[in-house]
């Protein structure tokens, strides 16, 4: 199984029979005389093992005719992580499908995309994980159509439209044939949420560090695109042609977050829940990373202290990248002010309803227009300026695109950009490319919290904590309180 764990069934039916919240995501149980598959956590009673089927995934049990269950729900079931156990083609279609690459694209869209034919694409996803492109994009437009009627006052209509269903008649039918029973019986079988609106529920394996993610967002929020105000996360958003602002804040009683989206938004929550979950790395296997990392004694305190650390991905590849690059060689204050002044000039006004949001992050072509005259002056060297905008060229172009899972080379291409050394790359595959294992070995505070040693000593050093190094370099930020200029 992916995230280091066989999909042994006895292994499997041990963690159902202990409702064990370090296995969910990472496989589900059918139950062969109900028809319908669970998760792993799921409080219903516990079926004997002879009656249990395990699957990897939620789409392999709904192929073979499950049903999702109603009480546990699957569909927010977590992800299984940034690892390497599908090849990278699978790994990055998939991310791509999760954020509804499907919805209004082609497979033969997706898979140009992706530099492969759609026949190879088909190829590669049924052989690695049984499923086509369209079964699996298939799956994820069902399960958040089945979440969106639990959790929200949607009328039908926006609902089959908001989960990427091109007609409401299609999704009637794909819905009774999957389920038994037409989406309007759920909507009447569950209450609808108090206060009604738009919401998503993003579940995770506990323990997640919600004051860690926090103070780290706040510390480098834009100001006007993003804030962190009374426990919660709040950001504009732009996806596409649509904008509106998006505010995330821990469910509670849950291992979940619980995001307010705008109306406007409703028509790109696939996306949006995707971005989301790669934000704050609701993803992750926090039992895996930290039984590794406390496996070395110069770790294993801040290990034990913090078992819950994430790293803060990003909302948007650009936007963090660009985040990054500003804050080469400057304090994390110096570079938050001028991310400020560069969304005040070049960022689009949006209206919400929070007075310290109203613009929108800047896009790769606005700062590719800008020049390197007016981006310099909102204060940085020509050489950082010009770094900027071979970035923002380059993303605007289409010849480098900063996602979760990007190859090696995507990760050449970001080298070969003017003014991008190790650190600044380093920490762009940490946060825009979703990298596990990446290491700003050269970073300041780093090698301070490796007693001042050099940068070569730092990698080396590092090799102990492969393949989650990423995490490695959060625990040593947060112990040392200091963070790096990104």
């Amino acid at each position: 199984m992916d995230g280091g764990v066989e999909l042994d069934p006895d292994t499997c039916y041990r963690a159902v029979a202990a409702r064990d919240r370090r296995f969910d995501g990472l496989f589900f149980v059918a139950v062969r005389t109900t028809g319908i598959y669970c998760r792993p956590v799921c409080p219903a009673r516990t079926p004997g093992r002879d009656r249990c089927t395990f699957f990897a995934r939620a789409a392999e049990a709904e192929r073979e005719g499950y049903r999702a269950c109603f009480r546990c729900r699957p569909e927010l079931a977590p992800g299984q992580g940034p690892v390497d156990a599908v090849p990278r083609l699978v790994a990055a279609a998939v991310s791509r499908i999760d954020a509804g690459a499907l919805n209004e694209g082609s497979v033969e869209e997706l898979a140009a995309g992706l530099g492969v034919t759609a026949r190879h694409l088909r190829r590669a996803l049924c052989g690695e994980l049984g499923l086509s492109p369209v079964e699996l994009a298939q799956s994820r437009r069902m399960a958040l159509a089945k979440q969106l009627l639990q959790d929200t006052a949607l009328p039908m209509a926006e609902v089959a439209f908001a989960a990427g269903f091109g007609s409401l008649r299609r999704f009637n039918a794909l819905f009774r044939s999957r389920f038994g029973r037409p989406p309007s019986a759920l909507r009447r079988a569950h209450a609808e949420p108090e206060g009604g609106g738009l919401w998503l529920r993003l579940d995770y394996r506990p323990p997640l560090d919600w004051e860690a993610l926090l103070a780290f967002l706040a510390a480098r929020a834009t100001e006007g695109v993003e804030e962190v105000r009374g426990g919660a996360y709040r950001r504009t958003v732009r996806l596409g042609r649509r904008a509106g602002w998006v505010e995330v804040r821990p469910l509670p009683g849950r291992p979940a977050l619980r995001a307010q989206v705008s109306l406007s938004l409703a028509g790109a929550l696939m996306p949006l829940a995707a971005r989301l979950r790669a934000l704050f790395d609701l993803d992750a296997l926090p039992h895996l990373v930290s039984a590794h990392l406390a496996a070395d004694p110069r770790l294993r305190p801040a290990v034990r202290a913090r078992p819950g650390l994430r790293v803060p991905g990003a909302f948007d590849g650009f936007e963090a990248a660009t985040r990054v690059v500003l804050g080469q060689q400057v304090s994390v204050a110096a570079a938050t002010t001028v991310a400020g002044r560069l969304a005040r000039a070049l960022g689009e006004p949006c209206a919400t309803p929070f007075p310290a949001l109203h613009r929108l992050s800047p896009t790769p072509e606005a700062v590719a227009a800008a020049g390197e005259a007016r981006i310099a002056r909102l204060g940085m060297p020509g050489a950082r300026a010009r770094t900027l905008l071979a970035l923002a060229d380059a993303v605007a172009g289409g010849s480098l695109r900063l996602e979760r899972g990007a190859g090696a080379a995507e990760r050449e291409r970001l080298r070969a950009l003017p003014g991008v050394g190790d650190w600044t790359a380093q920490v762009i595959a940490m946060r825009a490319l979703g990298d596990p294992d990446a290491f700003p070995a050269g970073d300041l505070a780093v090698r301070r919290a490796l007693e001042d040693c050099p940068a070569r000593d730092a990698d080396e050093r590092s090799a102990a904590w492969r393949p989650w190094r990423a995490y490695a370099a959060l625990h040593l930020w947060t112990a040392t309180a200091a963070g790096a200029g990104a």
